[in-house]
């Protein structure tokens, strides 16, 4: 007989800021690997936001969660790691890969954590149309009942103010707050929750740049920071350039083309961020500030594409540093902030 199928998770639909009103309940956003749980008796599944097995990957938290008392059960939640004193993206990035035996030891060296923050079944008993309240309730009552200290439960609070302070002081841990209606059910596949990020803006330096596919006119930025030695290291790019100033950036930069641009890590170094177009690029003059907007930092650099704030003509290209930007939280800092 078929398993039966685990259902999509509820996401979240981006806003500006924190719903406010009552019925409200606000959630850290964990910069991890979200994942849905199951357990039947000997069976242990771990699934993906995209439905894909993520058991092979981190046999650690399968191995674990075979092991609790609970026999039967469907969690949501985050796979996260913890490297040193800070939680660590790139680390869970680094488990997927094709060698077992590397996995292993990767996962004995960095061990994977299930933060928990929603439970739809337990012991046969679906749960997933009863409110958040009473969930969560439940979940609380699991976590106490399957003690592990790889399976974590994710902090909650109504009150609005203390999470937009967990906005304020949330560091690369976070990916946000998630705000859920505590009389809502679980609504699979759906964008039923609002998720909420911090700003984050960093003034780089425009170290390169590359022209767009079509057309001999500018389509991305190359940006960089100075690091402790004065080597300017490329953490990331732009492509949101209004179409109208294409042309004038385009002969602006064109006049400023000096080789070799970066003088740390340039595109195209060894990185899994490398494509074919990762040496395409023109250098530049370390001249150009621009202030950018970006959401994560994983191993110093952006993890995604960044957007143009303003031009910073009155920023020295070498006041760009690494400082800018905001460190990870660590494990004592998350303590103090979440009491958990």
């Amino acid at each position: 007989m078929a398993k039966p199928k685990v259902p999509a998770p509820m996401e979240a639909q981006l806003a500006g800021e924190l719903p406010d009103g009552d019925g409200w309940q606000f959630e850290p956003k964990w910069d991890g690997f979200r994942c849905l749980a199951r357990r039947e008796g000997d069976t242990v599944d771990l699934i993906s936001k995209s439905g894909k097995p993520l058991g092979r990957y981190f046999p650690e938290v399968a191995e674990m969660l075979a092991g609790l008392r609970s026999e039967s059960f469907l969690i949501d939640g985050e796979l996260i790691i913890t490297t040193g004193d800070a939680l660590a993206f790139d680390a869970l990035q680094m488990r997927l890969h094709p060698a077992e035996s590397r996995v292993r030891k990767l996962a004995t060296e960095t061990p994977a954590e299930l933060m928990l923050f929603d439970l739809l079944a337990i012991d046969g008993d679906a749960v997933a149309d009863e409110p958040l309240a009473k969930r969560r309730k439940r979940l609380e009552a699991f976590v106490k009942a399957n003690r592990s200290p790889s399976l974590k439960l994710s902090p909650v609070t109504l009150d609005r103010a203390a999470a937009l302070a967990w906005l304020e002081r949330s560091g690369g841990a976070l990916d946000g707050v998630i705000a859920k209606r505590s009389d809502q059910s679980y609504k699979a596949g759906e964008r039923a929750m609002i998720k909420v990020k911090p700003e984050r803006t960093a003034d780089c330096v425009v170290g390169g740049f590359r022209y767009a596919a079509k057309g001999k006119v500018v389509g991305s930025l190359l940006l960089g920071l100075y690091d402790d030695d004065g080597l300017l290291n490329h953490v990331g790019f732009t492509s949101a350039i209004p179409a109208g100033e294409r042309a004038r950036l385009t002969r602006d930069l064109e006049a400023l083309a000096e080789a070799p641009g970066f003088t740390g890590n340039a595109p195209g170094g060894p990185s899994r961020w490398s494509t074919e177009r990762s040496a395409q690029w023109q250098p530049l003059k370390p001249s150009l500030v621009v202030e950018v907007k970006y959401d994560q930092v994983t191993a110093r650099r952006f993890r995604h594409g960044t957007r143009i704030v303003r031009w910073r003509a009155d920023k020295a290209p070498a006041q760009c540093t690494f400082d800018q930007l905001k460190p990870a939280l660590r494990p004592s800092e998350m303590k103090e902030i979440f009491g958990s």
